[in-house]
């Protein structure tokens, strides 16, 4: 496959673990960029308690980087390992404790990431998109009133519809690591995931955006295979980019990836994608037993054939 390009993957969560899990696959040469706006759970708690970056969803893209031998998948195991406890460890990822302990320890959160990468035998580089915590604020409709929510947990169980999303601080530090990868990459990779909390966050870090509106990288933006409850709820899978072309009028792309069975109404995506620049690629992406996951081998092999041109 193409081991020499090198691609840099934005997202976070589980859309982002799936890309992740495919892209491995693909190069050598990878880096993922991660959304650090999470404030529910383990990483909820370790924020306030620590006023650290939270750890999760930075875990699970470490996670979704070990390899398939007994050494990979043992570590990506361990890191994802949840205590259950009647006590105050209860719910604490151990990756979750283990990157915050390198980070107290070094002092930054790029080298202590870096050292987990390593002890995991990750194949590909996690990167925070910001250097501070931020917080999600979405402008949400609900019966004809507009009102904002903010934090990434509510903005992803509102009842209402999300128009918008912004960030506090509006302008957070990029990391410079990110922005110097995203000026060395082949290909910039968006989505799968939340489309508000994980997807268009980067796109609302002036440092990052920048970068990424003036990269030669070619990008491609991979649709999600269903609407997510409370957030995306009734969500075409045109609406998913006219929301991309809206928090970036002024982006480019040159390719929409989206499975066959889950594309909706051809014409309406066709447009949509046409507005952005874009051609599209239909394929069978999704898992097999008919849920709402990406199959990783099918989309490595996809990516594989668009890298190469052969799609």
């Amino acid at each position: 496959m193409g081991q020499g390009a090198k691609v840099v993957a934005f997202g976070g969560g589980h859309g982002l673990y799936a890309s992740l899990s495919a892209l491995r696959r693909v190069t050598s040469e990878l880096t993922a960029v991660v959304t650090v706006a999470d404030d529910g759970g383990s990483s909820g708690r370790l924020r306030r308690e620590l006023g650290v970056l939270p750890p999760g969803d930075l875990r699970m893209a470490l996670a979704a980087l070990c390899g398939d031998d007994d050494w990979g998948q043992t570590w990506s195991k361990v890191v994802q390992h949840r205590f259950r406890s009647e006590g105050e460890l209860h719910g604490h990822a151990v990756g979750n404790l283990l990157i915050v302990a390198l980070w107290e320890l070094l002092g930054d959160p790029v080298a202590g990431l870096d050292w987990v990468g390593r002890l995991l035998g990750a194949h590909g580089r996690v990167l925070p998109m910001a250097s501070v915590p931020i917080d999600i604020e979405a402008e949400v409709e609900l019966d004809g009133r507009v009102t904002v929510v903010r934090g990434q947990v509510a903005c992803a169980l509102t009842p209402g519809n999300v128009q918008a999303i912004s960030l506090v601080p509006a302008d957070p530090p990029a990391c410079p690591e990110a922005v110097e990868a995203v000026a060395e990459a082949d290909w910039v990779v968006f989505g799968p995931g939340s489309w508000f909390t994980s997807v268009m966050p980067h796109f609302k870090v002036p440092r990052l955006a920048e970068a990424l509106h003036g990269t030669s990288a070619r990008r491609v933006v991979a649709l999600n295979l269903a609407p997510q409850p409370g957030e995306t709820d009734g969500f075409s899978a045109g609406k998913h980019l006219q929301v991309l072309r809206e928090h970036a009028p002024d982006l480019t792309v040159d390719v929409v990836l989206a499975d066959h069975r889950a594309a909706g109404d051809r014409d309406e995506l066709e447009k949509a994608a046409d507005a952005l620049g874009a051609r599209l690629v239909l394929a069978d992406v999704a898992a097999s037993d008919g849920s709402p996951r990406h199959d990783a081998r099918r989309l490595a092999l996809v990516l594989d054939e668009i890298f190469r041109g052969k799609r």
